[in-house]
């Protein structure tokens, strides 16, 4: 049985659209893998500097006069 030109033709289109959708797919996948990279270091640098925050504080009490702005 002979296949009909407008069936191979949609079956073609259908094979290329396939493709460009694989194709972005895998973009999106490796900009999502990116973001994630990224996601994680910010959230290392805010735990970092919660730490630093937590230290700062704990070790020697605040004095407000060192807190003034110099034009005082």
């Amino acid at each position: 049985m002979p296949s009909c030109p407008d069936t191979d033709q949609r079956l073609i289109d259908l094979e290329t659209k396939l493709s460009f959708q694989e194709d972005t797919i895998d973009q999106l996948n490796g900009v999502v893998y990116r973001q994630q990279q990224q996601i994680d270091w910010l959230r290392e640098q805010v735990q970092r500097l919660g730490q630093q925050q937590s230290e700062a504080q704990g070790s020697a009490p605040r004095n407000l006069r060192d807190e003034l702005p110099p034009h005082y």
